[in-house]
Parts: C-alpha cells; sequence; structure tokens
C-alpha cells in the first residue's frame, strides 16, 4: 500500500503537469499527499494490500484499475467541495489516466519481467526436443505458463493442434493452431513436407480419450512420433515447478466407451446410513467397491480379506479420502463357514458385496480343490451367515468365464452363480435375503491381468508374451465396471419380473479387443516399435483357457434393463436341493482330497463345462500362418 501511495502521489503531479505544463505544482501543495490517502481509502474495499504483484491476474489489474479510477474521483470532489478550482475542465481525466497507468503499468511490467515469455521456437533455442502441444486453449495456456518457468525449456514448442476446427488459423502466444486433431495425420504430412516435424506430441488435455486419441496415436505412429500426456498442472510441486514430467498415454484411455449416467441418487438410498460387508476388499474389485461405497456414506463399512497387506492399503486410503465412515477391517477365510457366521452375527451387515475369489485360471487349474473350495463353497458361507444374520441383499461378483466355462475357474463361478439365483428365487417368494449376480469380463490393470504383465515386460525390455494371435478379451476399468455393479444392485434391489426368477446382471463390455493388439498399442504408447525395438512371442493356450469368451450361454438371451451399459440374462436355474447336494459332495471330495470326483460332481452340475485341462485348442502354428 505505500508504493501504491508513493504511485498515486506522482499521479496527482503528472495530472496537474498534463493540464497546465505553465504552473503544474497542485494548488492547494497538500494536494499531492491528498491523492496517497485517497488511494489508501478506497484501497482498503478493494483489497489492494492483499494483491501479490508477482501473480498479479486479470482480474486484479481490473481491481487496481477500478481503485485508481475511484481514487480520482474522490480526490477531484475534495478539490471541488473544499473551493479551490481545477486546473482545467479536462483534470479529472487526466488525473484517472495518471494513476490508471501509474498503478497498472507497473504491475505488468513486473508480471512480464518475472515472466518473459512463453518457451517457443523463439527463447528455447537450447531445447533438446521440438514439440506440438495438443488440447483446448485453456489446458494449452496452463501448460505453456507452466514451462514457462523453467530456467532451461526441455521443449521447444513449434505449433498447436486443437481439438475443434473452428481454431484453425489462430494463434496464440505467438504459436499457430495448424489444424484440429481431427486432420493430424494432414498436419504431420505438411509438416513433413516442409521438413518441420517434431520429435513428440504432448496431449494437454486431460480428457481426451478414446476414437480421437486412437486416431491421433495411428497419425503419430505413421510420422515416427512419441505421444505423450501433460500431468495434471494443478499437482505440480510448487518447490519444482520446472520440472513438468510427461506421462505416457494409459492403455486404459484408448476404451471407446461412452460414459454412462449412473443412478446415483439410487445408489445412496441402497447404502447411505446401512452397514455394508465388502469380502475380498483388499483386491482389485472389492476395493474399488470399498472406495465408491464409502463415497455414498454408509453407516459402517466392515472390509474383510485374507490378505493382510491388502487390507492395510485399502484401510489407510479410506482413512485419508473418508476418515468420518466407520470401518472395521477383519482377515478371514470366506471358506471358514464358522468365521463367517461368527463375523456376519458381530457385525449384522445389511448390504453385502461378495468379490472375495480365486481368479486366475491357470493357478486354479494346478489347485482345483482349493478354487472349489473358495468360489463356490466360500460363496454358499458368506451367503448363508449373511441371511442368518438378516441381511436384506447380496451382491455376487460372477465372470464371462462362467459362460460355456473351459477352465475350473469358471466352472467354480457358474456354480457359485447358480447357487445364489436359487437363494434369490427362493427369497423373492417367501422373503428373506435377496442375492444379485452381477457378470462381467476382464478388468484392465486389475491384479495379474494382462496390462500390468504387459508393463513388467516392458521394463524389462520385452518381448511380450501373448498366448494366441487370435485370443481376444472383453475389457472396461475398474471404476466402470464397479459403477454398473452399483446400478445392477439398485436395479436388482427394487425386483420385476426379471428378476423374480433368478435373472443375472449382465455388463455391457462393448467389443472384445485381440490381445495381440492390446500388446502392440501398448508396445507403441511407450515409444516403441513393436517387432523392431520389442518383439511378440506367442507361447501357446495355457490349461483352462480358450481363445474367446462369452458373456451369454446359448440359453440366456440378453434382456434389456432400460439402464445404459446394464443388460441382464433371462434365467437358467437349477433346483437348489440339486446344488445343495453337489455342494456337498464337492465339499466331501476336498476333504479327502479327491480332486477327480469334485470336478466329475461339479461337471454333472454344470454340463456345459468342456473341461482344457491341458491347454489344447486352436493349433498355434496354423493361426501364426494364417494370422
Amino acid at each position: 500500500m505505500a508504493l501504491d501511495g508513493a504511485l498515486a502521489i506522482m499521479a496527482v503531479l503528472i495530472a496537474g503537469w498534463l493540464c497546465a505544463p505553465a504552473s503544474p505544482w497542485p494548488n492547494p501543495p497538500a494536494l499531492a499527499i491528498g491523492g496517497g490517502v485517497s488511494i489508501w481509502l478506497i484501497g482498503v474495499p478493494f483489497g489492494l494490500s492483499r494483491l501479490h504483484w508477482r501473480f498479479t491476474s486479470m482480474r486484479d489489474l481490473a481491481l487496481v484499475g477500478g481503485a485508481g479510477i475511484a481514487a480520482a474521483v474522490l480526490l477531484t470532489l475534495l478539490i471541488i467541495g473544499a473551493g479551490f478550482d481545477l486546473p482545467s475542465p479536462s483534470y479529472p481525466l487526466a488525473l484517472m489516466f495518471s494513476m490508471l497507468v501509474l498503478l497498472v503499468g507497473p504491475r505488468i511490467a513486473y508480471r512480464l519481467l518475472r515472466h518473459p515469455g512463453t518457451p517457443s521456437a523463439v527463447n528455447a533455442v537450447n531445447a533438446v526436443s521440438s514439440a506440438i502441444l495438443v488440447g483446448t486453449g485453456d489446458t494449452i495456456e496452463l501448460f505453456l505458463n507452466a514451462l514457462a518457468r523453467a530456467t532451461e525449456p526441455p521443449y521447444r514448442i513449434t505449433g498447436l493442434i486443437a481439438l475443434s476446427a473452428r481454431h484453425i488459423g489462430r494463434r496464440m502466444h505467438g504459436l499457430d493452431i495448424l489444424g484440429a486433431v481431427s486432420n493430424a495425420d494432414g498436419v504431420l504430412t505438411k509438416l513433413a513436407a516442409a521438413g518441420t516435424v517434431p520429435d513428440l506430441l504432448v496431449i494437454t488435455e486431460p480428457e481426451f480419450s478414446g476414437t480421437a486419441l486412437a486416431g491421433l496415436l495411428t497419425a503419430a505412429d505413421k510420422h515416427g512420433l512419441r505421444v505423450l500426456r501433460a500431468p495434471n498442472l494443478t499437482a505440480l510441486s510448487p518447490a519444482d515447478p520446472g520440472q513438468i514430467q510427461l506421462q505416457p498415454i494409459a492403455i486404459e484411455d484408448l476404451l471407446n466407451r461412452q460414459q454412462v449416467a449412473l443412478d446415483r441418487d439410487g445408489m445412496a438410498r441402497l447404502i447411505a446410513g446401512r452397514r455394508v460387508l465388502v469380502t475380498g476388499a483388499g483386491g482389485s474389485i472389492g476395493s474399488e467397491l470399498a472406495r465408491q461405497v464409502a463415497g455414498f456414506a454408509p453407516a459402517s463399512l466392515m472390509l474383510l480379506d485374507n490378505g493382510e497387506f491388502a487390507l492395510w492399503q485399502i484401510d489407510l486410503e479410506l482413512t485419508e479420502k473418508h476418515p468420518s465412515v466407520a470401518r472395521l477391517s477383519v482377515i478371514a477365510d470366506v471358506r471358514d463357514t464358522a468365521r463367517m457366521h461368527e463375523v456376519c452375527a458381530q457385525f449384522k451387515p445389511e448390504l453385502v458385496f461378495h468379490a472375495a475369489a480365486l481368479k486366475h485360471v491357470p493357478i486354479v487349474e494346478s489347485n482345483p480343490l482349493e478354487g472349489l473350495q473358495t468360489n463356490v463353497l466360500g460363496t454358499r458361507a458368506v451367503a448363508d451367515a449373511a441371511r442368518a444374520s438378516g441381511a436384506a441383499l447380496m451382491v455376487l461378483i460372477s465372470t464371462d468365464k462362467a459362460v460355456n466355462p473351459s477352465s475350473v475357474m469358471g466352472a467354480s463361478k457358474r456354480l457359485a452363480e447358480m447357487y445364489c439365483q436359487a437363494l434369490d428365487v427362493a427369497a423373492r417368494q417367501n422373503g428373506g435375503m435377496g442375492c444379485i449376480t452381477v457378470r462381467f469380463g476382464n478388468v484392465l490393470g486389475s491384479t495379474g491381468s494382462v496390462v500390468p504383465l504387459f508393463r513388467r515386460q516392458l521394463a524389462m525390455g520385452g518381448p511380450l508374451t501373448v498366448t494366441h494371435p487370435d485370443m481376444q478379451r472383453y475389457f472396461m476399468t475398474v471404476r466402470e465396471a464397479v459403477g454398473l455393479v452399483l446400478q445392477a444392485s439398485v436395479v436388482g434391489s427394487k425386483g420385476g419380473d426379471t428378476i423374480k426368477h433368478g435373472g443375472i446382471f449382465v455388463l455391457d463390455m462393448g467389443e472384445p479387443v485381440r490381445i495381440v493388439d492390446l500388446a502392440r498399442q501398448m508396445i507403441r504408447l511407450a515409444g516403441l516399435r513393436p517387432d523392431i525395438d520389442i518383439g511378440i512371442r506367442f507361447t501357446g493356450l495355457r490349461p483352462g483357457e480358450k481363445l474367446f469368451e462369452e458373456l451369454f450361454h446359448g440359453s440366456e438371451q440378453p434382456v434389456p434393463t432400460g439402464f445404459p451399459g446394464l443388460l441382464m440374462a433371462s434365467p437358467r436355474i437349477a433346483d437348489m436341493a440339486l446344488v445343495q447336494a453337489a455342494m456337498a459332495e464337492i465339499s466331501a471330495q476336498g476333504t479327502q482330497g479327491d480332486a477327480t470326483h469334485a470336478l466329475a460332481a461339479l461337471a454333472r452340475l454344470v454340463p456345459e463345462f468342456a473341461h482344457n485341462a491341458d491347454g489344447g485348442g486352436a493349433p498355434l502354428a496354423d493361426c501364426e500362418k494364417t494370422g
């Protein structure tokens, strides 16, 4: 404020000189001091003392300018009110002009001195790499401002590509908008003809994904360019603002899946104020279920898992993000019937999400009795304990591998589905705990899935291993999958004609993806060339695997639910007595360690179980010839 007062005094003197050069000294002489006093008086309501010169924004400049004009008006009224003559009729305007120039001008000059400009082809001549930015005006400006704070900018920005064609031909910070992202190939072709192709493309828009991103990557790959993504610029460390670590494109960003509207009000009604139990809470699906459930303010949340470290991780995360939600972390094995009854009797859950399972096909093939005990008998133990403790609803997380299963894991999940279907039919007829089943495919990035495997192999220099050239799978992100699980829970809790007969909810997984195409895309996203920098090796089908998965059995017709992304399989229901008999036999054979007879009991109840025990299937050599 002292500096602003001094500048206001100078403005009074300059205004007097402009209006009366022959006698510039103010009359009365104290008039100049009045200028300083007036800016101090006006500056209080305008908040001038709180403005930081280094971070002056356009809004701040408008405030300073308004304060200067108000001070000039106040001073003019004081002169007239005191009975003194104005130096000239134009004195009020001259005083306003002087106040604006002297109060606003130095702030602009200071900003320019501290930040002389954005690093472009002109002032980043020592940069190692040249780059073109791809994004919206706002995100590009954020990136340029962040880059301007670097003492030695690592990138020489040579141009911009906009997300919208309406910006073509304009300029930002002295940089040309060369074209729209929809014509990225044409833009890069012109640059190649002129010999000015950049070293990389930097995406500044965090929401840029899907088909448009895939098209940009294809164009960049054609011209041999790397594509990287700018970090969240609002999360940069203030201690090191000049270091912008560009990030590779996540494979999840390429899923061409439209955001679906979820019934969040319905989810809140289902969860808020209730006691919720999540089994397998340390796993990929279970932990995301815990995160999203915690966001709907349950009365209490029990996290159950048999792994201490995984359980500690999700509990710590919820402590930080949802400290107000009462939680209880329980180490327990879902196969332990007595323990499940003890836990449920103490906690009395009203809503149960059963995500605990053994899911890795080859491991379950090597340990079939363990898979049956966890996926079949563990599901029965959780369901029976929850029902006995008065739970209103249980949601079983199932898999597309339960459809026409070729593996023990898939067949065991199908038997778990059948038990829950039978429970649900009985509950809807006679009352008691409802039991909803939700079936979906692979989740990108989940523990043990192909994406983390490929990332690990890339870090080791390759090769990436794919079981078969024609292998394909359904994929969705874990957040999307769990959101739709909660949506299915809302729909299922309301009942309906299909639900009354044991229908299974199936998530719309979109189109299947060839695993070899996924591998090639991940190599490109790492800035490398498939088959040149990183090889791909085919290893053959593993025991229990098949080339493609299905979401519906041949006798299950998809039924719309009225909610985008959510379908229902018209049910195939087995008699509860038969299911219980099969489970009892599996339990007995498991106790005796007899895997052969346990699997035989499983196959009798799941007749479509075509066990691929040795990994046979489509010959790998034939597929390599044709693929």
